[in-house]
């Protein structure tokens, strides 16, 4: 009888560019649905609704990529931080980095003598690497790319208010405001969908809390324009 090999396709890789890929269109939706929904409201025109909206791309764009980077980049700092803590303990205490990975071990799990041998063989073969997965938290699979985020978060976010800004060039000058806001909830369900699935979450769920929230943000802009707008003649 043939042995059946074992394959298995895990979501953690794709962690770094699917959280600002996700986050990237969703801002973009929601944000420049919610500045074309509320100038609508407030009765202006075609025009200047698009030239907001188009605004409001721009510059979400450029704030979402330099959010990104910044806080990508804090985080990658710190790591390599410790990474170089961690480099000068291991050339000046190499007993004691031993003996921690050891004690990190048997918290796991392992009894001593195991614990010990794991550490031993583990150190032989790449310490430093030994050590920023199990002692630090820092993986090559998680570590996160500033440029990378930057660039995605950028061109999701555009993605995602072109959306909004075609319909508001398409329809009716009356009809925006509902049109818009309709189609802009469907986009998000398959949306959030789209990125529960790809994270291996569930697909209903996470369809369900993106649209809520975008619900939210566009009848809040739409009562502000309603609110304070006054109506062109």
């Amino acid at each position: 009888m043939s042995r059946l090999s074992h394959s298995e396709i895990h979501m953690v890789h794709r962690i770094g560019w699917l959280r600002a890929a996700v986050l990237g269109a969703n801002d973009g939706l929601v944000s420049t649905a919610s500045l074309v929904v509320g100038v609508a409201a407030a009765g202006s025109g075609r025009p200047e609704i698009l030239i907001a909206g188009l605004a409001g791309l721009v510059a979400g764009a450029m704030s979402m990529a330099a959010g990104e980077y910044v806080s990508v980049s804090s985080q990658t700092d710190a790591e390599q931080a410790d990474i170089a803590r961690e480099t000068r303990e291991l050339k000046d205490t190499p007993e004691a980095e031993l003996e921690e990975l050891t004690r990190i071990y048997v918290g796991r799990g392992l009894d001593e003598g195991l614990a010990r041998q794991v550490a031993v063989q583990l150190t032989a073969k790449d310490a430093l690497a030994a050590h920023s997965r199990d002692e630090l938290g820092i993986s090559e699979t998680v570590t996160a790319h500033p440029i990378q985020a930057a660039l995605v978060s950028a061109a999701t976010f555009a993605v995602g208010a072109v959306i909004p800004l075609i319909i508001a060039a398409l329809v009716p000058a009356t009809q925006i405001t509902l049109i818009v806001a309709v189609t802009t909830l469907i986009a998000l369900s398959v949306l959030g969908g789209l990125g529960a699935s790809a994270g291996g979450a569930g697909i209903v769920k996470g369809a369900v809390r993106v649209t809520f929230w975008g619900a939210l943000a566009m009848a809040a802009t739409a009562a502000v324009g309603m609110l304070f707008g006054v109506t062109v003649g």
